[in-house]
């Protein structure tokens, strides 16, 4: 038997039974002759709790202190989770994400890891110690600054983890059975998959799919380490994302994976742009030097009239008051005549690599839109992926439709959700 990296979310440690459950699951891969290295996020809602926490003391926390605060909560879960352990007759050592290796740059609040130097994992695991490792967090290269990972960033620790020590596999442990079809809390019909590629699982992450963070499928892609993504409060078997399938898995891929969806983004409208070249530069450029990520582009065709012509896009709704600020100072430069700010807005994603070979499926998608009343503001597609924006009301009852039109709906018992978040 070979090393194994398990990651438990906060809902999976939410509490004290909750623990000694996860620590039972560790024991027991420990007894079935694995070397067993654990991730794990805050208990429940702790991090939010310490946001919520520091903007009451400070409307814009530093940097620095914040990425400190924020990491006191897996440094809880992992000492509990040793002592869980040790009290089932076996001996595992908590190491902080500094401690175990995890290099980063010196972002904080959303640092990216440069590299895991693993030197004290891997003396627990020769001692025939469970090592159990902070997630979320690592410390920077240059400063030796405490930094956090961002949302989901323990997904993120565990794969880097993994690829690291040259792992089996990386299992995800999560409040729901693997990856669905849909979201279960939105279709009650969805379907579990059993095999899942990088290439659709990255898709569905980047749509807003939130059982796997993008960052971590990416990075499992690039060092091919497989994930298991399943519940912590079940034994059943669920989704593996990998290269290939393996084993028993299916082999035939679905023209469709699933149908994703995302509320958290807000559309920005550049109005009245001159239609010249250079203009979208500008305004991209002022974006990219705010460090915010865009994701949807449409451009208008400029009036004949005015020669002027209306850019909008989306980006994360934290973001949004950053953009506005920096597009108001490049103005003067750009010369757009105003800005709109929209946040009640939502996207829904169709994706599958079999969309590539077969005609139909996207008026499939658009007459199933259609057929529910929802309207279309923006639309990207790439070669897998079709995305519109809609509003933000609209969006479950869009997902339900197009679930259904694409004979995704489950025959059999409904999806279940055991708890928290889906993280």
């Amino acid at each position: 038997m070979g090393l194994v990296v398990q990651k438990y979310g906060g809902s999976s440690v939410a509490d004290a039974e909750g623990i000694k459950r996860v620590a039972k699951r560790i024991v027991d891969a420990k007894k079935n002759g694995h070397q067993v290295v654990v991730v794990v996020s805050a208990m429940g809602d702790t991090t939010d709790e310490l946001i919520d926490l520091a903007e009451q003391v400070s409307p814009i926390p530093a940097g620095r202190e914040f990425d400190m605060l924020l990491t006191a909560g897996e440094r809880i879960s992992m000492a509990l989770l040793a002592m869980a352990i040790k009290n089932l007759g076996h001996e595992a050592q908590s190491f902080t994400g500094s401690q175990a290796g995890v290099i980063t740059d010196s972002v904080h609040n959303k640092a990216r890891i440069i590299d895991v130097t693993p030197g004290r994992i891997r003396t627990a695991l020769d001692e025939g110690n469970i090592a159990i490792v902070a997630g979320f967090q690592g410390v920077s290269q240059d400063k030796k600054d405490i930094t956090t990972l961002g949302r989901g960033g323990s997904d993120t620790t565990a794969v880097a983890l993994a690829a690291a020590l040259d792992a089996e596999v990386c299992e995800i442990y999560t409040d729901v059975d693997g990856v669905f079809t849909a979201d279960p809390r939105v279709v009650k019909k969805a379907q579990k998959i059993d095999w899942i590629s990088f290439e659709d699982m990255l898709e569905l992450a980047s749509s807003g799919s939130k059982v796997l963070l993008h960052r971590c499928v990416e990075y499992a892609r690039r060092y091919n380490i497989p994930i298991h993504v399943r519940s912590s409060f079940s034994g059943l078997r669920g989704t593996w994302v990998s290269n290939e399938p393996q084993g028993d898995q299916q082999v035939e891929h679905a023209i469709i994976s699933g149908v994703a969806h995302d509320v958290s983004e807000a559309k920005i409208t550049v109005v009245g742009v001159p239609d010249k070249p250079g203009e979208a530069a500008a305004i991209f450029r002022s974006i990219a030097d705010a460090e915010i990520n865009i994701d949807m582009v449409v451009q208008n065709v400029s009036a004949a009239a005015t020669a002027l012509t209306d850019i909008s896009f989306t980006l994360p709704k934290t973001e949004g008051r950053k953009a506005i600020d920096a597009l108001e100072k490049a103005k003067d430069g750009i010369g757009f005549e105003s800005l709109r700010y929209d946040d009640q807005i939502g996207k829904i994603s169709l994706v599958g690599a079999g969309m590539k070979t077969n005609p139909g499926v996207t008026a499939s998608f658009f007459e199933a839109l259609s057929d529910a009343g929802v309207n279309i503001e923006l639309i990207s597609t790439s070669e897998i992926r079709i995305s519109v924006v809609t509003r933000a009301d609209d969006v479950n009852e869009a997902v339900r439709a197009v679930h259904t039109a694409f004979g995704l709906d489950s025959d059999s018992d409904e999806a279940v959700v055991y708890g928290g978040t889906g993280r």
